[in-house]
């Protein structure tokens, strides 16, 4: 049957005409691939290799490179730790973590770390790029013989603002949108690094004076700056005591790994199935930033040899060597091109991500209520946290002007909130080794059982790593711990006093997710945005979703779209005599179903598509629905009141009463424990078991045998079947034919048999 178009279709409409359907939406409807994840995290990852080399060499000295490629090593075992907390819980992040282990106060302590990483991350990474672009502009200036020199700094800073202001406006209109732009950035990345590679290997291969790696790790190789030492400058310890000279050189080599709690933020985005994705995600991001920001660090040792040389492209490390690389010089002046252009996508995605990071960190907290709703007001036009990014990038574009463009202030202080939103999200899932024993789907590596003891001996070395860092940080980067805890106070304020007012209102609401509401008078796969075809879940409440649950676990979203529907009765004489505005038709009912409903998609991994539909009767507003959406099946779950028999029949005498042309749809009643009834609504082929299919075939082999050259098709016997029945009415036997009909079903139902 061809499907009929929109304007055909009868629509659910109120009294008078008026709206009776709200389409619902939110900004997590939508889920990524493990690349697209990648790419994402790698945006902010793997940027720091444009930044971290340079840093850490002005305060270690010429052994930074392999302290940066342990940091790089020791990035992978941290991405373990997150895999793990994000397989406990669904939306993840620092906040939920240490609040399940250790409680609200260290929780909100954390996250207020955490917020002064990401505000930090996107200043760092703009003003970085910025560096990039005018240090090669005027490069070109000199070489064409223009006086004039752009302000390295100021320039920067202008730049990181516009790019900052242009990431505002994409996330506004949805992370689908910025998602893809991350993964066209790592592309171009990509290519820049194995270009990278395969030009520096041949300059060394050229050039076998230049082999030399840079000096080893040790204590006694260690030199640091005036600035890299803080307080601990008059003691001398770390030039003492070589263990917390490695500790001091590890902490200001950390921020090379800073991005990975995106990749719990992500989590939430990343599509069927879900762990094994987020391992496959955590995987690409180790292999990538350990090659490319390693190799950036060593190959600028070794073929920027003059330490004073290196130290002028201390903040555009990468740009040194492509200058330095064997070559005509058009051809390495083209090569730094391809580096600025890489550099401005990459460390201006890094942008992006911060923002993601921050709002959905920030998202996280309102909906545990300790921001209020009033931050997750979705924007009127998209659908996203707009009140949040609106704080997120004001924070961020304050944090530029007060640096002033200088990137080696930024990096000092950035390192306080990533050493410790680490070391307090490990803290976190250590005590939950403890408090939440048993069984679960992913654990860090290196675990021993003593005496029915499960001990974390991998996951504790990780936490005493990142704690042991921590601190040393803090006596050793002063800019950082004044900024840092100043920062990470001022947070924690306002986060309690924002809790108080939450709970002041009734907590009860804090935790469900906000909705864009889109009212109008009648529901078509148009207005939800789903493609004809669909499948139509109907949900009653929030304890009864399994229905969806298995709907979930079965559908290809790439081939099928799924809609989640809530029929809202009205009352004759009730309500349906008023205009309906979208507070009566979406109460706190639907918004904590729907809450439910995408949690538990998100969960899956799987999109869905939600909406609101008033009826006056139950199945009447079911079957309108689905005609109107032109699905190919409805799905319930069973009702407590009366057996599926009994639902199947009022669906169909409802189906009787829809208007032509009428939808042939196939109805799925599931029940608690997983059993699937299907019944097919409107005229439809017959779905024969296996054992009614073999008496067919046993009755048509007996029958041809005795018919002879006479030719006997099955669809045959069975249209002779119902000529017989037709013929016994037609003399007056239908009532001995209705009672072995019903004879007949009854002893269907007694073998549970869910055929109409």
């Amino acid at each position: 049957m061809a499907r009929n178009s929109s304007e055909n279709r009868p629509p659910l409409k109120g009294p008078g005409g008026l709206p009776r359907v709200l389409v619902a939406t939110t900004a997590m409807l939508t889920f990524i691939s493990f690349w697209d994840a990648a790419a994402v995290v790698l945006n902010d990852l793997g940027s720091s290799a444009f930044y971290a080399g340079g840093i850490a060499e002005k305060a270690v000295g010429a052994s930074a490179p392999w302290y940066i490629l342990a940091v790089m090593l020791f990035a992978y075992a941290v991405a373990q730790m997150y895999v793990e907390s994000c397989s406990m819980f669904v939306r993840g992040g620092v906040y939920r973590v240490v609040k399940e282990g250790m409680g609200g106060t260290l929780a909100k302590i954390s996250v207020s770390a955490l917020m002064f990483d990401y505000i930090l991350t996107g200043p760092i990474s703009g003003v970085s790029a910025g560096q990039y672009l005018v240090g090669f502009i005027n490069e070109i200036f000199h070489f064409v013989h223009i006086e004039y020199v752009l302000p390295t700094n100021l320039t920067a800073a202008m730049f990181a603002s516009l790019v900052t202001l242009y990431f505002w406006w994409e996330n506004t209109k949805g992370i689908e949108e910025s998602s893809e732009k991350a993964v066209h950035i790592m592309k171009f990345t990509t290519a820049l690094a194995v270009l990278m590679i395969a030009w520096c290997g041949w300059t060394l291969y050229v050039h076998p004076e230049l082999r030399h790696l840079p000096p080893w790790p040790s204590p006694s190789n260690l030199h640091f700056s005036k600035d890299a030492e803080g307080w601990l400058l008059s003691s001398h310890l770390p030039e003492v005591i070589g263990v917390i000279g490695i500790l001091v050189a590890f902490g200001h080599s950390v921020l090379a790994m800073s991005g990975l709690e995106t990749l719990a933020q992500v989590y939430r985005e990343i599509e069927h199935p879900k762990l094994p994705n987020l391992k496959r995600t955590a995987f690409i991001v180790f292999i990538f930033s350990m090659v490319f920001t390693s190799l950036v660090s060593f190959f600028a040792f070794m073929i920027i040899p003059n330490p004073a040389v290196r130290a002028g492209y201390k903040d555009n490390l990468i740009s040194g060597l492509a200058m330095s690389v064997v070559g005509p010089f058009p051809l390495r002046l083209a090569f730094h091109a391809f580096v600025v252009l890489v550099g401005i996508m990459i460390l201006s995605g890094a942008v992006n991500t911060a923002i993601v990071g921050s709002n959905g960190v920030l998202n996280r907290l309102s909906e545990d209520g300790v921001m209020t709703q009033w931050f997750r007001h979705p924007h009127p036009r998209f659908g996203t946290s707009h009140r949040i990014l609106n704080l997120i990038v004001f924070m961020q574009l304050l944090t530029i002007i007060l640096s002033r463009g200088d990137v080696i202030l930024l990096g000092e202080a950035y390192a306080f909130g990533v050493i410790w939103s680490f070391a307090m999200k490990g803290l976190g899932v250590v005590v939950l080794r403890f408090k939440q024993a048993g069984p679960r789907e992913f654990r860090v590596p290196l675990n021993l059982k003593l005496d029915g003891l499960d001990l974390p001996i991998g996951l504790g070395l990780i936490t005493l790593t990142l704690f042991a860092t921590a601190i040393i940080n803090l006596f050793t980067k002063e800019i950082a711990t004044i900024a840092g805890v100043s920062f990470t106070l001022f947070f924690f304020l306002i986060f309690t006093v924002s809790e108080h007012i939450t709970r002041k209102r009734g907590t009860e609401h804090a935790e469900l997710d906000q909705f864009h509401l889109a009212p109008g008078e009648e529901i078509t796969p148009q207005s939800v945005g789903v493609r004809p075809g669909n499948i139509t879940v109907m949900v009653r409440d929030y304890n009864t979703l399994y229905p969806l649950a298995s709907i979930l676990d079965r559908v290809d979203p790439e081939k099928i779209d799924v809609v989640v529907m809530h029929i809202r009765l009205l009352h004759r004489g009730g309500s349906g005599e008023h205009d309906l505005d979208p507070d009566q038709l979406f109460t706190f009912k639907e918004q904590e179903l729907f809450t439910r409903a995408l949690g538990l998609a998100e969960k899956k991994g799987k999109p869905i598509h939600l909406a609101v539909a008033a009826a006056n009767e139950v199945w009447d507003g079911v079957l309108r629905t689905a005609q109107n959406l032109e699905a190919s099946a409805v799905i319930l779950g069973s009702s407590s009141k009366m057996p599926v028999t009994e639902e199947a029949r009022l669906a169909g005498l409802a189906w009787e009463h829809l208007p032509d042309p009428k939808p042939q749809l196939s109805l799925e009643i599931y029940n608690p424990a997983g059993v699937e009834h299907i019944f097919y609504l409107g005229p439809h082929a017959p779905h024969l078991t296996p054992k009614e299919v073999e008496e067919l075939h046993r009755l048509w082999l007996k029958f041809s045998n005795q018919l002879g050259e006479q030719e006997l098709h099955h669809h045959d016997i069975i249209h002779f079947a119902l000529h017989e029945i037709e013929h016994e009415i037609s003399e007056g036997k239908e009532r001995e034919v209705l009672e072995r009909l019903r004879k007949h079903l009854g002893e269907i139902q007694a073998r549970r048999v869910p055929h109409l």
